[in-house]
C-alpha cells in the first residue's frame, strides 16, 4: 500500500496526542478534583489504549516517526496560547483525546480492523469520562457552598411548614428540601412553587424530593432521589442540565455506584439511628470518611444529626449537614438553625 507510511505516521502522532492528553486529564482529576475513582478510570483507559495497538503496528510506528519532517509542526494554534484555569486545560485536553481516538480508529481500519474496533470502544469510554469530568466540576460549583441543608416535611413541623421554612432560611440554611410523600399532586406542586419562590428570594437552593415533574413545574433548583427512585442518569434525561441532582446512599457499594454517575451531591446516611426515616443499616461517620477518600463530589451527611453530634460528623469528613427533626420539630426552629449553622461554619 503506497500510503501506508503516511498512515503509520498519522497513527503515531495521534497515539502520542491521545496518551499525552489523557495524562493531562488524569492529573486534573487526581490533583484538582481529587477524584480518585475518575483518576483511576482515566489511567486504565490510557493503559488500555496502549494495549489496543498490536505489537507489529507499534514497532512500525517508531520506524516511521519523523517529528522534524512534520508539515504541521510549525503551524500555530491561537487557541492553545492561554488557558483561564485548570478546568479549561482539562476540558481542552479531553476534547483532543476524543479527536485523536477518532483519527486512530479511522486510519487503523486500513491496516487492522480489529484494532480499529478496540479503539472505537475506547472512544466511547472517553466520552463518558469527559461527561463525568464536566459534571464533577459543575457539581462543586453548584452545590459545593452548601453547609446546612434542611428537610421540610409538614407532619414533622411544630409550626406551619411555610413559616418553618422562613425561619430556617433566616437561621442560615443554604438549601431546603421539600419532602412530602403523600400529598396530592396539585397540593404538592403548589407548595413546591411557594417554597421555590421563597428560596429564590433569599438565594437559597430549593430541592424537591423524588418528583422530577414537580421540580420542573415549580422551577426548583434541584431534585433528590433515593435508591428506589429513578436513577441519576434517567433523571438527567428528563431535567435540564442546570438542575441539581442529588442521590441518597447507605452503603459503600451504593456510594461507589453513585460516584460513577456523577450526581451534584451524594447524601450518605443515616449517620446515627433516627426515627424520622429508620434504616436497617447505620452508615455512620466512618462511611462518610471512606466516601470522602474516594471522591471530591459534595457530600451530605444525613440521619440522626443533632447539635450534640454534628461536630463528630464534620470531624469525619468535610460535608454539608442535612437536618430534619432537630430543626423543624424544635420549639424554636430559628434558634436551632442558628446554632447548627455556627457548627458548620
Amino acid at each position: 500500500m503506497s500510503d501506508q507510511p503516511a498512515i503509520l505516521r498519522i497513527l503515531d502522532a495521534n497515539l502520542n496526542r491521545a496518551r499525552e492528553g489523557l495524562r493531562v486529564v488524569e492529573e486534573y482529576a487526581r490533583f484538582v478534583l481529587e477524584e480518585a475513582s475518575l483518576s483511576e478510570s482515566i489511567k486504565v483507559l490510557r493503559h488500555d489504549l496502549v494495549a489496543s495497538i498490536p505489537k507489529t503496528i507499534g514497532a512500525a510506528l517508531h520506524t516511521h516517526r519523523d517529528s522534524r519532517g512534520d508539515a504541521g509542526r510549525e503551524i500555530p494554534n491561537p487557541s492553545d496560547g492561554q488557558r483561564s484555569g485548570a478546568g479549561e486545560v482539562a476540558r481542552a485536553s479531553a476534547a483532543r483525546v476524543s479527536e485523536a481516538l477518532r483519527c486512530i480508529e479511522e486510519y487503523a481500519k486500513t491496516i487492522d480492523r480489529a484494532c480499529a474496533g478496540r479503539v472505537a470502544a475506547l472512544r466511547y469510554r472517553m466520552y463518558e469520562l469527559e461527561t463525568r469530568l464536566t459534571l464533577n466540576a459543575a457539581a462543586i460549583d453548584r452545590f459545593g457552598h452548601v453547609r446546612l441543608y434542611v428537610i421540610i416535611t409538614a407532619a414533622l413541623c411544630r409550626r406551619d411548614w411555610f413559616e418553618t421554612a422562613r425561619l430556617v432560611i433566616d437561621g442560615g440554611a443554604n438549601a431546603i428540601q421539600l419532602r412530602e410523600k403523600s400529598l396530592p399532586d396539585s397540593e404538592l406542586l403548589q407548595r413546591a412553587r411557594r417554597l421555590a419562590t421563597l428560596c429564590r428570594e433569599h438565594g437559597v437552593l430549593c430541592i424537591v424530593n423524588d418528583r422530577p415533574d414537580i421540580a420542573l413545574r415549580s422551577q426548583a433548583d434541584g431534585l433528590h432521589v433515593g435508591q428506589d427512585d429513578l436513577s441519576v442518569a434517567d433523571v438527567r434525561r428528563i431535567v435540564p442540565a442546570s438542575m441539581i441532582v442529588g442521590v441518597s446512599t447507605h452503603t459503600s457499594d451504593q456510594i461507589h455506584r453513585a460516584i460513577e454517575t456523577a450526581p451534584d451531591y451524594i447524601a450518605i446516611g443515616p449517620m446515627f439511628a433516627t426515627a424520622t426515616k429508620p434504616q436497617p443499616h447505620i452508615a455512620g461517620p466512618q462511611t462518610l470518611a471512606r466516601a470522602r477518600s474516594r471522591t471530591s463530589l459534595p457530600l451530605v451527611a444525613i440521619g440522626g444529626i443533632t447539635l450534640e453530634n454534628a461536630a463528630a460528623v464534620l470531624s469525619a469528613a468535610p460535608c454539608a449537614l442535612c437536618i430534619c427533626s432537630a430543626v423543624i420539630a424544635a420549639e424554636d426552629p430559628l434558634r436551632a438553625t442558628v446554632q447548627l449553622a455556627k457548627v458548620t461554619g
